[in-house]
């Protein structure tokens, strides 16, 4: 019923002008624009990523978004000169290296944006 529905990602921020300016200036995303409810938007490959004001932020432990990318590690290397700091992880199942960590079929490294949101990047493995 949903399948070909286009898909909103509802981020919360607790300072609207901070995210935006790590989401344009360090991500590169391009401003789709201020909406009346005073969401901001952004088209992201197809999808939609919405930023809303939320005064208390929001304190979730798990990844809001991820980003498929074709190269994790020039990725990595992009985002960090940009100021992006990436998480770096050493549990039972999850461990990274270089800030990379495999999972089933993809590699993974992980960041958080101005707010605490944790969002990820992450890279198909080919199957075969």
């Amino acid at each position: 019923m949903l399948s070909s529905a286009s898909v909103t990602t509802m981020l919360p921020v607790k300072d609207i002008d901070r995210a935006r300016a790590f989401y344009e200036g360090c991500l590169g995303l391009k401003p789709g624009g201020l909406r009346p409810d005073g969401k901001f938007v952004y088209v992201v490959g197809g999808s939609t990523l919405a930023l809303f004001p939320k005064p208390e932020g929001t304190k979730a432990d798990h990844t809001a978004i991820s980003f498929r990318v074709n190269d994790i590690a020039v990725s990595i290397e992009e985002l960090k000169r940009t100021g992006v700091v990436f998480e770096d992880y050493d549990f039972p199942g999850l461990k990274t290296v270089n800030h990379v960590c495999v999972l089933g079929a993809e590699k993974a490294a992980w960041f958080k944006d101005t707010e605490g949101n944790y969002l990820c990047i992450h890279e198909d493995l080919p199957q075969g």
